[in-house]
């Protein structure tokens, strides 16, 4: 029989809550529109390891994507009534390949997970800030690209 080895520790995660005046609708449109799907060419670019067309990409083209989108609000049909709730899983596979190939455990959060809901307070993003994330690697480059996506574009979606 194989040995088997568990480890544990506790980390410090930076959870950011954006509420934000405009509409569900318009939040979830400018995030659409700014964020365009996951374009599945990438994968075979970086599995070919085509550094020269990456690196024209990675100049070229977006910095994030949407890797997938889960419509939450359809599961509370259930407790008495459909939400606006949707999870994004957002990224970029040459983002994630730039940190993975220095530790693979950062593949547990690339992409990233946001949450964008509707409260009676307003339209919400939540979501657990990339560096604090990427942080707990302990390595140099793998957090100035958590830094990078602590900027990303959800602020200018919130409006």
């Amino acid at each position: 029989m194989a040995s088997v080895a568990v480890t544990s520790r506790s980390i410090t995660v930076d959870h950011i809550r954006i509420t934000c005046g405009r509409s569900f609708n318009e939040v979830r449109a400018v995030l659409t529109t700014e964020l365009p799907e996951l374009n599945e060419r990438i994968i075979p670019l970086l599995s070919s390891g085509d550094q020269i067309a990456i690196d024209e990409y990675d100049r070229s083209g977006p910095k994030l994507f949407v890797f997938l989108e889960r419509d939450h609000g359809v599961l509370l049909e259930i407790a008495g009534g459909r939400k606006n709730a949707v999870q994004y899983e957002i990224g970029n596979p040459i983002t994630a390949s730039k940190m993975t190939r220095h530790h693979l455990g950062a593949a547990l959060y690339a992409p990233l997970r946001v949450a964008l809901f509707e409260t009676e307070s307003g339209t919400v993003f939540e979501y657990d800030r990339p560096s604090s994330l990427f942080g707990q690697f302990g390595d140099a480059h793998i957090r100035e690209v958590g830094l990078a996506l602590d900027r990303a574009v959800l602020l200018n979606a919130a409006g």
